[in-house]
């Protein structure tokens, strides 16, 4: 017998409707939904700030909603997600409220925290924070911090669920310990047999970031229709062994070049992939083709889990806005730069001082810098300027440049790209680490009535 994981969201914003697509065609024993990345957080803390019952992935709550069938009919189905975010508490309270108005209210919800260091920052020395890369301390940054959460592992998941919860709501524990919590409950395994924590961790680093391991984003897109792509399953052997696949009659497809790609996507060290449970060595590991969309992965090893944990934190950092104007006419990558100069200079007039003023035009090779040449007969570029500043107001004239050019700039301008730029507070990122020995994460568990019932407190 294996345990079938699968993944149907790899950040949020990702498809919606994979979700119920992937439970209509399959039965699973687990169902993560992984929403976090580093941007994300820093979002999720700009909703907070505006409202404090915000700060989780409101997505997360639609999807349950589509899949309330599923859930009555597949009884063994268990949910993992991270989609609570820098507010657990909160979204097990909306998804409280849902199942019970669905009838679903005596399903134990679990919630996991500990990981939101943000009341600690402004009492912890500067030292405490270096940055992972630069090593410089945090300073007066610290006191502009909007976020600040350390990756936790697996074993507050596995708690949840050893204490009985049908759906887990975590805030920001590592992607792969998504996979890596319900293979250790179904299996019971000892935390210090490294290999096997090693293989339920690349197996969850393979389907963390949904349908990327089956066919999307890969370098052979053309080979398989994409419309209904099929979200990821691992089906994970006791030994720790495991096959990738995905829905059967679905779109996209599961090769050993797509499981290889994904493999070595954003894993630094191949030798040494740190996660919270445990470190991984990818250079073992053996990858084959056993049948149509199922690929074997064998021969994973681990050496013991890191005593640091990285931690995610973002602090206040100015603000930004960005123009677009859609310039057109065999002199478009001329004009677009006269147009930018224009721009600068009435700025210079008005007496305004920008942090930064970037210049890009779209279409003509600077998507991807120096690696694409502007073709030739060009006929229309996107011409696009984003500019800093710490306060708003320089940002506020800078914004209403963009629009006047349409009729006293030069012609072959086309004011329909967008509207007039919004200005935006800027989110830094700073990663630093947190000894592990530092945290206690906490796991509550309750009924969807009891969750709903603490809207409340």
């Amino acid at each position: 017998m294996t345990v079938r994981i699968a993944n149907a969201a790899g950040f949020w914003g990702d498809w919606t409707l994979a979700p119920q697509q992937l439970l209509s065609r399959e039965t699973v024993d687990f169902l993560s939904l992984e929403y976090l990345a580093e941007l994300t957080l820093s979002i999720m803390a700009r909703q907070r700030e505006k409202n404090a019952n915000y700060g989780y992935a409101r997505d997360f709550i639609d999807v349950v909603h589509q899949i309330i069938p599923e859930l009555q009919n597949q009884s063994s189905l268990k949910i993992v997600t991270n989609a609570g975010g820098l507010n657990p508490p909160s979204c097990a309270v909306a998804l409280g409220q849902l199942l019970r108005e669905c009838g679903l209210g005596s399903i134990p919800i679990g919630v996991v925290t500990g990981d939101d260091l943000l009341e600690r920052t402004g009492s912890l020395t500067d030292s405490t924070w270096p940055h992972f890369d630069t090593h410089s301390p945090l300073g007066d940054r610290a006191a502009k911090t909007v976020s600040a959460n350390a990756y936790l592992g697996a074993r507050p998941i596995y708690e949840a669920l050893q204490q009985g919860s049908r759906i887990v709501i975590t805030g920001r524990v590592a992607d792969a310990s998504l996979t890596v919590g319900p293979a250790m409950y179904h299996y019971n395994w000892d935390w210090e047999d490294w290999d096997r924590l090693a293989a339920a961790s690349v197996a969850g680093h393979l389907i963390e970031c949904g349908a990327q391991v089956t066919g999307g984003y890969r370098t052979d897109w053309r080979g398989a229709p994409l419309g209904r792509i099929g979200y990821p399953i691992v089906e994970i052997a006791g030994d720790g062994q495991f096959t990738v696949t995905k829905p059967e009659g679905s779109d996209g497809a599961v090769s050993r070049q797509s499981v290889i790609e994904q493999i070595v996507y954003e894993i630094g060290d191949p030798s040494a992939y740190m996660t919270p449970d445990v470190i991984v060595d990818f250079t073992t590991l053996e990858v084959a083709a056993i049948g149509n969309d199922r690929v074997a992965v064998r021969n994973a090893h681990g050496k013991p889990r890191p005593e640091a944990l990285k931690v995610s934190l973002a602090y206040a950092d100015g603000f930004m806005a960005s123009g677009q104007l859609l310039v057109y006419g065999k002199d478009c990558i001329v004009k677009a730069r006269i147009v930018a100069d224009l721009i600068a200079e009435r700025l210079r007039q008005e007496g305004v001082d920008l942090g930064s003023f970037h210049v890009e035009l779209l279409g003509a090779g600077d998507g991807v810098p120096g690696m694409v040449p502007p073709p030739d007969g060009l006929r229309e570029v996107m011409l696009r300027i984003s500019a800093t500043a710490t306060d708003r107001d320089p940002l506020e004239a800078f914004a209403r440049q963009f629009a006047p050019l349409i009729t006293n700039g030069p012609a072959g301008l086309a004011g329909y790209a967008q509207g007039r730029p919004v200005v935006r507070k800027i989110y830094s990122y700073w990663p630093t680490t947190i000894s592990r020995d530092a945290l206690t994460p906490q796991v509550s568990v309750q009924t969807a009535d009891d969750w709903a019932a603490a809207e409340a407190i």
